[in-house]
């Protein structure tokens, strides 16, 4: 136990009567000088008995509310079916439990309706009425900070280009233009094509020039464990965008989520098949969706079920191919815009001689041209390096299959 630091001793004044006025003067002075010494250590340490009673005080309210955290019981959640004059009607979650209870006297029936998300205590009164309930997962989805990527980075791709601006811009940015015209407008758009072609760009260019919230997920991602999370999910997701709205929803592979409905009986096909129809009923289903626009991508176009491709869910099947010369030209004209090249350096050549290769593959081989004249330390890249990064990526092994996406016979 700590004991109180002693006071230090009062000053007292002892006069001679015989002392002379200047005598008198001058203890008077030595006896105010130690005053205001003792004085301002009292100062002092009434300070720091302050500073350390406010930490003990914070110190005690941590302490109380600790303690009454722990006195708290929790509640638990429900949603409310039904308010009448007997009660209001709810059904817990988890056990799906009903029944009829009251509310706290600080809430009133005006306060609550049905459909509300509430907690309960042990009585099963509800105490506080909750926000409704949006999946942590749907909210990270939406891009906030817009890709770098611009319409003008897209080479070779100029019909897919105006097909998706018309498609998906100008429904969001000039809605007038299709009242005039008396018809609706396109309500998604499915990107298809091999493997490196510029599905996902023309998405990123989209998030980039429009205004509109721009949602992003990938088909996996709506493929969970659990029954009925990837339905969830779902709806989360339009229920973001129509929050959000005017909105965009890019859902890349998607045939991971949307492939053919078989008869296979395991539990995840036929999880896969409930998220599916969730995803059908979302986008074309008995309400109205409102201003938001799909965009989706996959290179496994045979593998779609046919309900997900009709029109009013997919108004637009927009193929992206491989480039052809002028569209590799193109491409390499952006790729080799930030290069420092040599004068030898034929594009055209170059365009004519990459025969199947896709806009990645074009990129990539700008790329190991670039790794080729650092390797020999050139300053500016030739078109020997040019053609050493062609050779590299053109060998096959003994399977016959290179480096090179585009030489491979892949379905679409």
């Amino acid at each position: 136990m700590s004991r109180s630091p002693s006071l230090p001793e009062r000053p007292h004044l002892d006069l001679d009567p015989d002392m002379s006025d200047g005598e008198r003067l001058s203890a008077l002075r030595s006896h105010f000088e130690r005053m205001l010494e003792v004085n301002r250590e009292l100062g002092q340490r009434l300070e720091t008995a302050d500073d350390r009673r406010a930490e003990l005080v914070d110190e005690v309210e941590q302490m109380k509310a600790r303690n009454d955290a722990l006195k708290t019981a929790s509640y638990y959640i429900a949603t409310v079916q039904e308010v009448s004059d007997d009660g209001v009607i709810i059904k817990q979650h988890g056990n799906n439990q009903e029944v009829l209870t009251d509310l706290a006297p600080h809430l009133s029936v005006e306060d609550i309706e049905s459909g509300d998300r509430v907690a309960i205590n042990d009585s099963f009164a509800v105490q506080t009425i909750l926000d409704d309930e949006t999946d942590a997962r749907a909210q990270a989805m939406e891009v906030v900070a817009s890709p770098e990527v611009t319409y003008d980075d897209i080479g070779g791709l100029d019909d897919q280009v105006r097909e998706v601006r018309e498609a998906v811009e100008d429904p969001l940015e000039n809605p007038g233009m299709f009242e005039e015209v008396g018809i609706d407008p396109p309500s998604g758009v499915l990107l298809y094509g091999p493997p490196g072609t510029g599905k996902t760009m023309l998405a990123k260019a989209v998030a980039n020039e429009t205004d509109a919230a721009f949602i992003k997920m990938a088909g996996s991602e709506l493929v969970q464990k659990f029954i009925g999370e990837g339905s969830r999910l779902v709806r989360d997701l339009f229920k973001l965008a129509a929050e959000r709205e005017p909105a965009v929803i890019f859902i890349d592979e998607i045939d991971a989520v949307a492939s053919k409905r078989t008869d296979s009986k395991t539990s995840g096909d036929a999880e896969v098949q409930r998220t599916m129809m969730q995803l059908l009923s979302e986008m074309d289903g008995f309400e109205e969706r409102g201003n938001i626009r799909i965009i989706a991508a996959t290179n496994r176009f045979d593998m779609l079920d046919e309900a997900i491709l009709r029109p009013g869910r997919f108004d637009r099947l927009i193929e992206v191919p491989k480039p052809n010369v002028e569209g590799r030209k193109r491409i390499l004209d952006i790729h080799t815009n930030s290069m420092n090249t040599d004068d030898d350096v034929d594009l055209t050549e170059l365009a004519e001689l990459l025969d199947d290769y896709s806009g990645a593959d074009v990129a990539s081989l700008a790329t190991e041209a670039g790794m080729v004249a650092i390797r020999d330390e050139w300053d500016t890249v030739t078109m020997a390096d040019f053609e050493a990064a062609y050779e590299k990526l053109s060998k096959t092994d003994s399977t016959g299959i290179g480096p090179i996406s585009g030489f491979t016979d892949y379905q679409y």
